[in-house]
């Protein structure tokens, strides 16, 4: 087998899935990340939805904190079909996925990079009308999921639900 070209760019976000997002905040806190921007992500401020190649409505409580190198983020299900949950349902919590910036590929040619090395969309979405975001099925090959996303210039994210640690 040879090896294909190296397609996926830099690593630039690392993912956690919790069934306690607070709590998992709190104790990344105490390892120096965050302040943490916590977000809800349901049909009201992600718009075309998928999970397993369909239409599908899911809500996600999704926090992210910046810190030298990379962008951590932190993901609970609240309710519908996820791979955050299905990977909650066999697994303990921990990194469900990994992104990449596949170097700036345009939006298309990222999904087609996938798949034409076999891995389809598992979940997908619209936040905010400005950031799209894809979850592979990698992780049957590989033991991750690997996430690609891609944010328009000219985007100025919504305001958080809260910011933890919260302040005043």
């Amino acid at each position: 087998m040879q090896v294909p070209p190296y397609f996926l760019g830099r690593p630039e976000e690392v993912c956690i899935a919790t069934r306690d997002i607070d709590k998992t905040m709190e104790g990344l806190v105490k390892l120096g990340i965050g302040p943490w921007k916590v977000y809800t992500f349901d049909p009201s401020t992600v718009s075309e939805q998928t999970y397993a190649g369909e239409p599908s409505e899911w809500a996600l409580k999704v926090a992210f904190a910046p810190t030298k190198d990379i962008l951590w983020e932190l993901i609970q299900p609240l309710w519908g079909p996820s791979i955050i949950a299905d990977f909650l349902d066999k697994n303990d919590e921990g990194v469900q996925h990994i992104s990449f910036d596949l170097d700036g590929l345009p939006w298309d040619q990222r999904i087609e990079a996938f798949a034409s090395r076999g891995f389809k969309v598992l979940q997908s979405g619209f936040w905010a009308n400005k950031v799209r975001f894809a979850f592979y099925d990698t992780a049957p090959l590989t033991g991750l999921c690997f996430e690609s996303y891609s944010v328009f210039k000219d985007v100025n994210h919504p305001e958080p639900d809260y910011i933890y640690p919260r302040t005043g």
